[in-house]
Formats: structure tokens, C-alpha cells, sequence
């Protein structure tokens, strides 16, 4: 039992990002770099070395770790963090003489708290039925000003994945430059489309409390209004940098997990249901941890609402060369990029 509890300590270790960002901020120098090194040259490194583990849970402990709410904290505590690091870097931007080189490190090592802690956990509890879950969900996506992700990625994504309709599935022979631009913009047009179908559905005006996407419009503006009550123009506007930094983390990992993979269209010009085929999944043990699974995408979005602690491998899903780090790397290389992965995409 205790051997079990101490196995689920693992998920811990996801706080290391905005511990290191913390540690960049005081350490100051080539330090403020040290998250962005230890995500893009650690973490592949780690994984590289370590064993790959496509073992799954049995069902007897799929049942008692879906009933811990251990699991649940874990995401919570995440908003706090979050906020801290934000507020941190605000007031020693205002505080401390930066050079450009610790602006720059510091800013992408928030950038990455901004996309881990933020966006990531976001967007695993925007999947769960729960009120509070979902208010966390759409409190986390709030730095990163990306709050219409909340309602396009549960009503568009995971409804389109894999067919051309969907603007966060990349297509075979697409630059990932080209698709952050496509994805962000259709995405954001997407979740108005969404938003006001289901208004139109139910009889309900713009200005409805309803209206979520209004809602989170005003969530973003008073998150903005927040900030620049307690620092200057200038520093604002860097923060609002980092939060860019983790919405072009986001689509990159966007980019990867779908990247060239189509589902069937039926006679009814419809699509085939979502499978284990159509994502792309990776087994890297640190990766999965520092990510709370989100590498077993697949299974994600198999089943969407299963919690993160009890994702699956599936055999039949494709699985990528190396883990999310690395390949967003690759990703950045167009040529490189498609020499390693168009010869893998199934015919």
C-alpha cells in the first residue's frame, strides 16, 4: 500500500516547471533559462534514457485511483502556483534591472508555467461535469488569454478531430508557422460559432449569462485590468508575451498529436468515430508525468472524460519516434520534421 502511494507521488513532479521559473526569477543571469532547458533538453534526455512503459492499469486499480482525490488536488493546486509565479514575475519586472537576456529567459520559463500549469491542467478540467472543475478550467486559461479554448476544444475538437474541418488538426505536408496562425485564429472564430448556435438553440440573447464565451471576454479584461492596477504598461505587456509563449506551446503540441492522421467519411457524409488511430501517442515515462498524461492522447480522446490517472496505451494507436518535448523541436524544422513523420503516417 504505502509502496503503491509513494508510485502516485510520481505526478509531483510536474511542479518542477514552476519551481524552476521560480528559481530562474531569484537566480537571475543564464539561470532564468534553466526551466526552458531542463523542458527541451532534460526531459528528452530523461526520456531518451529511461525505459519506455506502455503497461496499463489493472481494473481493480483503475476503480480505487479514479476514486482518489489526491488526483483531483494535484490539478488544483496548480491555479495557486500559477497566479504566484505570474505575480512574482510581475514585481520583479517592476522591482529588479533585468538585462534583455534574463527578460527573454524569464519570460519563456513563465511562458512554459503559463502552458503547463495553465493551459495543460485547463484542459484536462475542462473534460469533467463538475461546476467548480469547470470555473478551475476556465481560471487557468485566463493568463494565457485563451479562455475560447474552453468551449471550442470540448464542442469542436473532439467533435472534428482528424477530418479537414477541424483548424487544430494539422494536415499532411503543413508547416507548423502556417498552422499556429490557421489553428488560433479558425479555433477562436469556432468557439463564436459554438457559442452562438447554442444561444440561437435555446432561444437565449447575446447578452445572456449564458453566453460563456461573454463571460470569459470579461474574465480575460478583468484579468488585464488585475494586472495593470498592480504593474506598469511595460511589464504587463511582457507578461502578456509569456502567456502567447504558452498559447504557441499549446498549438505545437496541437501540431504533433494529430498531425496527418484522417478519419473516414460514411456514406452520410459523416465521420467515422474517434479512434485510438487518430492521435498520436507517446509512452515516454517523464514526459507523461510532467504532463499528466496528456502524451496518451489517444485514449483521451477515445474517452474524454476519463481522468488523466487512468488513461490507457492502445497497440493500435500510432506512436511518435520521440516524446512531446523533442518533437516539438523537430517540429520547428519543417524538412526534418516531415522526413520522420510523413513516412510513418498510414496510407
Amino acid at each position: 500500500m504505502i509502496g503503491q502511494w509513494l508510485k502516485d507521488l510520481k505526478y509531483l513532479a510536474a511542479y518542477i516547471n514552476p519551481a524552476l521559473a521560480v528559481f530562474g526569477l531569484y537566480a537571475g543571469g543564464i539561470w532564468s533559462f534553466t526551466n526552458v532547458i531542463f523542458v527541451f533538453l532534460m526531459v528528452p534526455l530523461i526520456d531518451h534514457f529511461s525505459k519506455n512503459n506502455p503497461n496499463n492499469l489493472s481494473e481493480d486499480e483503475k476503480v480505487s485511483k479514479g476514486k482518489q482525490k489526491y488526483f483531483d488536488w494535484i490539478l488544483y493546486f496548480n491555479l495557486p502556483i500559477l497566479l504566484f509565479v505570474i505575480l512574482l514575475f510581475g514585481t520583479f519586472l517592476d522591482q529588479k534591472d533585468f538585462s534583455l537576456t534574463e527578460i527573454i529567459g524569464n519570460t519563456w520559463s513563465v511562458g512554459i508555467v503559463v502552458g503547463t500549469c495553465g493551459i495543460n491542467v485547463g484542459h484536462e478540467l475542462g473534460h469533467r461535469k463538475s461546476n467548480f472543475d469547470q470555473l478551475m478550467a476556465q481560471l487557468l486559461l485566463t493568463p494565457a488569454l485563451y479562455t475560447h479554448f474552453f468551449v471550442e476544444h470540448n464542442r469542436g475538437h473532439h467533435k472534428y478531430v482528424a477530418t479537414s474541418i477541424d483548424p487544430a488538426t494539422a494536415q499532411k505536408g503543413e508547416i507548423l508557422y502556417f498552422f499556429w496562425f490557421k489553428s488560433i485564429l479558425k479555433s477562436y472564430m469556432s468557439a463564436w460559432n459554438i457559442q452562438l448556435n447554442l444561444l440561437n438553440k435555446k432561444n437565449l440573447s447575446f447578452l445572456s449569462f449564458k453566453n460563456t464565451m461573454l463571460n470569459l471576454t470579461f474574465l480575460m479584461l478583468f484579468y488585464l485590468i488585475v494586472l495593470l492596477t498592480l504593474f506598469s504598461f511595460v511589464t504587463v505587456m511582457i507578461i502578456v508575451c509569456s502567456g502567447i509563449i504558452g498559447v504557441l506551446l499549446l498549438e505545437t503540441i496541437n501540431y504533433l498529436e494529430h498531425y496527418g492522421l484522417r478519419r473516414n467519411t460514411l456514406p452520410n457524409a459523416g465521420f467515422e468515430r474517434v479512434k485510438p488511430k487518430h492521435s498520436w501517442n507517446a509512452n515516454f515515462n517523464f514526459g507523461r508525468i510532467v504532463l499528466y498524461e496528456l502524451t496518451r492522447h489517444s485514449d483521451h480522446h477515445f474517452l474524454a472524460s476519463k481522468k488523466y490517472q487512468l488513461l490507457d496505451n492502445h497497440e493500435d494507436s500510432p506512436q511518435l519516434p520521440y516524446g512531446y518535448p523533442a518533437m516539438m523541436l523537430v517540429a520547428l524544422i519543417p524538412p526534418l520534421w516531415f522526413k520522420i513523420m510523413n513516412p510513418r503516417l498510414p496510407n
